[in-house]
């Protein structure tokens, strides 16, 4: 313990940079939660030793650029896939962006420190719970926000029982991960203090919390089968390829039985066809079903069989006059199309939280001629859709939509005017390497606990999953697999307290921290 205290203050601005990385391994692929808190605690300790808010804005910085560049590093997979930019600028693009996304954490630390003039552990971590909640708010939406990897993740428990992460509809994502800087800061207490019998108490405790089992599933009447058809990357814009991909998807499609009315899932980026009718008639020439979108929804109808309707990922077109009058396509929208058995298209949904970088390049006159570009192929920048909707699908229920990493917005997932029976999320997890996917699927799951709702999640190359209301996943895909999951759509759940409420809630939490912190510091010094 010595040595550790000795090592802290001779370089603490490393030892910021360790912890952060430490509290990243918390999260899944690696899912070691105990070292994450631990990694959480040592930014306490940090906080304590520090001369002043500045010092302490620091350390907290310093532990994000790590705490993200780790977490986010399958971002650097995303740029192997693209030809235009070199593929080792994405181990450029992580720590550039981890960059400005230590600001909350440095935003965080800094006010906590500020606001006390004796530091000692139980304020410490008072404020930095309060604080961190209003960090991690900010973080989801300034500048478009990057919601991605909240400390709360690492409560998130195995397939088959959703851990603590179960407390989210009392919560919400964002106070959930208060929760994650208390139990480092008990932990942090009680290893200074010594006393490791209580500690060891308090680490089972936690550990029978996450492994708690959960009731079985309440299985609804509406059948799906949700499809993963194993569509690599480097293979999706491959026009040579097209046709074998949608037999592919047609294959694992078929129904198990005639006459069986049931909801079909395909990914998002499954379908290269514009299905939308209306545009000139230069942009179907480039499809594969003959030029006319007519057919290619008729094929897809075909595929389906009677009494199925599908949700499936497109790209639509907008489409007007440029300023010489000329009919041509302005931008795309990454949608959601809802056909049913006869190729009519009975909803369609927008994409709303586009990726910047990825769907659309921000600032475009200063950083093309920089040489940098999308990752996602093509020339027209998509368009945001207006945000979350619910379709009456009739027979096939009320569905939520949700388009690949909208899912990890806490409390913008669902139209609260209109609570659907479950979420839609169909994604692209193709180019996230090894470490996206996992995580992806883990906050796909705290938006069901957190609404409690199901979410269908139905990715290109896994993992796709039935998620239930509870967070539990029912039936799952793994990784860089065709395959096929037929089953019940779970059941939904009353509107969940977070669900009523959404980010009041929040503020709730951050308030009630601040105000603990505030009667106690006046009781101290009464």
């Amino acid at each position: 313990m010595e040595r550790i205290v000795r090592i802290t203050n001779e370089h603490p601005r490393w030892v910021a940079l360790l912890c952060g990385a430490i509290a990243a391994l918390g999260y899944p692929p690696v899912g070691l939660w105990p070292v994450g808190i631990a990694g959480v605690a040592g930014l306490l300790w940090l906080l304590l030793g520090a001369n002043g808010w500045r010092e302490a804005a620091m350390r907290g910085w310093l532990f994000g650029v790590a705490h993200f560049t780790l977490t986010n590093n399958w971002i650097a997979t995303a740029f192997t896939h693209q030809a235009e930019m070199p593929a080792a600028m994405g181990w450029v693009a992580v720590p550039l962006l981890s960059l400005y996304l230590a600001i909350y954490p440095a935003l965080a630390a800094g006010v906590a420190r500020a606001l006390i003039r004796k530091p000692a552990t139980l304020p410490v971590t008072l404020l930095l719970a309060a604080t961190w909640i209003v960090a991690e708010w900010l973080r989801s939406w300034v500048f478009s926000g990057y919601a991605w990897g909240p400390l709360s993740l690492m409560l998130v428990g195995p397939y088959d029982r959703p851990g603590i992460a179960l407390l989210l509809p009392y919560t919400g994502t964002y106070a959930l991960s208060a929760l994650v800087i208390l139990l480092a800061g008990l932990a942090l207490w009680l290893a200074k203090a010594r006393k490791w019998l209580p500690l060891g108490g308090a680490a089972l405790a936690a550990a029978l919390a996450m492994y708690l089992p959960q009731p079985a599933a309440r299985p609804g009447p509406l059948a799906l089968t949700l499809v993963q058809p194993d569509l690599r990357q480097a293979e999706m814009n491959d026009g040579t390829k097209f046709e074998e991909q949608f037999q592919r998807l047609a294959r694992l499609s078929r129904p198990a039985r005639e006459f069986e009315q049931r909801l079909v899932l395909w990914p998002e980026s499954a379908v290269p066809d514009y299905l939308e009718p209306g545009y000139p008639q230069r942009y179907y020439d480039r499809m594969t079903a003959g030029g006319d979108p007519l057919l290619a929804r008729l094929r897809i109808a075909g595929a389906i069989g009677q009494d199925s309707l599908l949700l499936t990922g497109a790209v639509d077109l907008e489409i007007d006059e440029d300023e010489n009058g000329y009919l041509r396509a302005l931008g795309a929208y990454n949608s959601i199309t809802a056909i049913g058995d006869e190729g009519a298209i009975v909803g369609s949904y927008a994409k709303a939280h586009l990726v910047p970088g990825g769907e659309y390049l921000p600032l475009r006159g200063l950083l093309e001629p920089l040489g940098l570009t999308r990752l996602v192929a093509g020339a027209l920048d998509f368009i945001p859709g207006p945000g979350p909707l619910t379709l009456d699908l009739g027979p096939w229920g009320e569905a939520g939509m949700q388009i690949c990493y909208e899912i990890v917005f806490s409390g913008e997932t669902v139209d609260p005017a209109n609570r659907p029976d479950y979420i839609f999320n169909p994604s692209n997890d193709g180019w996230f390497g090894l470490w996206g996917p996992p995580q992806h699927l883990a906050q796909a799951r705290m938006r069901a606990i957190e609404e409690g709702l199901p979410v269908l999640r139905s990715t290109t190359t896994g993992v796709s999953a039935v998620i239930d209301a509870n967070g539990v996943v029912r039936s799952h895909i793994g990784m860089n697999r065709a395959d096929r999951i037929d089953g019940q759509v779970p059941l939904a759940k009353s509107p969940t307290l977070f669900a009523r409420a959404g980010h009041w809630l929040t503020g709730l939490w951050a308030l009630g921290f601040f105000l603990i912190w505030l009667v106690a510091t006046r009781r101290r010094r009464g």
